[in-house]
């Protein structure tokens, strides 16, 4: 899972157990606050009536016909006010629940009791509302509050997974240059734009480690230089001094076959010098790429030069040039060998009867180069150590080298060609070349 996913699944699961603390004491907490509310209400309904009482007396509300008392409530029977004589001593101010009889109907409300005197004569003022209407309301903000946090919750993650990959840009761009570099000497130097000091110091980190290791890419490609042109000399002269042997008339028919296998031992050695030697010239960019040439032209060369091969071992050569691609500030001779020694692979490894099919094609914009077989294929070990050196597929096999594969790669690198192997053991490999989109 990405980085950005993990800090904004991290952040939604903190918010949803704060959530999910929260309605566990939202009931308690919406109750109190609702109450406080109701409360205030009542104390301020409360304020009114003994404003109006002050305003006007007591008379318009008491009078000797109406029972010393007065009382009035809305239609709905949600809230009333109530004023009646009292013989109480003592002072009361208080709230409680308590029923009421209105209307031959018994309804609970939160009553708000309150006693004052007026010329001497004390009297309870008493102001409710009914329970029913606060449950309602308390119902009203639970939903509205659920609501908010759900919507809060939602924006707030959509918010973290912009921001985290805001944060992340630098991140990105670091993964970015590691990625599209084949050789450690490409790597973008440039540092990444970002105010975290943290992407700063890998930034850094990592150049410095990439500027190590093309340091010592370098002393090795050296000394495989080196090492090469130091063995040439002595293969040279070994294999000079052998053939003067075989032009000898004197010489015993089981000293020449000895001789003429130190040759072919010889040769193989030279060869893979010569490999060695291509590898090392190529990573270390001796080679220009000034060509501009043909692919087609390329792959029917190589066709016409294997195909002979390819018949005598009962293998059928086909091709499917549709495309065409003029490519340009390239090296001829290398794209030659690339696509020979892969071509040469395949028949290599395909059976007598087989088919090798070499297709041409424009794909998502790009020229896209197909070399495929129904040959002896690979597993994914083998697929995995393809491109390493002295690696071959079949141990039991003295032909070749082992590095074919690995020049062919080497120099796709060195003129950015992507490659990538599909294949499967007994039904056959597909390499494909995808040219960059500027060739």
């Amino acid at each position: 899972m990405k980085l950005k996913l993990k800090l904004a699944l991290f952040n939604l699961l903190s918010k949803l157990a704060f959530a999910g603390l929260f309605l566990l004491l939202m009931p308690y907490i919406v109750e109190r606050i609702n109450l406080r509310h109701i409360d205030n209400e009542l104390i301020l309904k409360r304020e009114q009536v003994i404003s109006l009482i002050s305003e006007i007396g007591i008379e318009p509300f008491i009078t000797s016909d109406s029972a010393d008392a007065f009382g009035s409530f809305n239609i709905l029977k949600e809230e009333f006010v109530s004023l009646e004589k009292t013989s109480l001593t003592e002072d009361v101010n208080q709230i409680e629940v308590a029923s009421r009889l209105i209307d031959d109907e018994e309804i609970d409300y939160r009553v708000l009791n309150y006693s004052f005197m007026v010329d001497g004569q004390t009297f309870l003022l008493e102001v409710g509302k009914s329970l029913s209407s606060i449950l309602f309301a308390e119902q009203n903000i639970r939903h509205i509050v659920l609501l908010f946090l759900i919507f809060i919750v939602t924006i707030t993650f959509f918010v973290d997974v912009l921001y985290n990959n805001l944060l992340l840009r630098p991140l990105h761009s670091i993964i970015k240059k590691l990625k599209k570099i084949p050789d450690p000497a490409l790597f973008d130097k440039t540092p990444v734009r970002t105010s975290t000091s943290d992407f700063r110091r890998l930034d850094s980190a990592l150049t410095e480690l990439m500027e190590n290791i093309n340091s010592l890419f370098r002393k090795e490609k050296e000394i495989t230089v080196n090492i090469s042109h130091e063995l040439l000399t002595p293969v040279s002269v070994l294999r000079s001094k052998l053939e003067n042997l075989l032009l000898r008339e004197d010489m015993d028919e089981e000293i020449q076959n000895k001789i003429e296998e130190s040759l072919k031992t010889l040769h193989r050695l030279q060869t893979l010098v010569n490999s060695l030697l291509m590898i090392a010239r190529i990573e270390s960019h001796q080679y220009l790429r000034e060509d501009t040439f043909s692919i087609k032209e390329v792959l029917q060369d190589i066709i016409m030069e294997i195909k002979p091969i390819a018949e005598d071992s009962g293998i059928t050569l086909r091709k499917e040039i549709t495309d065409e691609l003029q490519y340009s500030k390239a090296n001829r001779s290398l794209i030659f060998s690339m696509f020979y020694n892969v071509l040469n692979n395949s028949v290599k490894n395909t059976p007598s009867l087989g088919e090798i099919l070499v297709k041409c094609n424009r794909l998502h914009g790009n020229f896209n180069v197909e070399i495929s077989d129904n040959g002896i294929g690979m597993t994914e070990m083998q697929k995995s150590r393809l491109f390493s050196r002295f690696k071959m597929k079949d141990k039991s096999s003295s032909d070749g080298t082992g590095i074919g594969l690995a020049i062919a790669k080497t120099i796709a690198d060195f003129h950015k060609i992507e490659v990538s192997v599909t294949s499967e053991p007994s039904k056959g490999t597909k390499f494909s070349f995808i040219f960059p989109g500027n060739s």
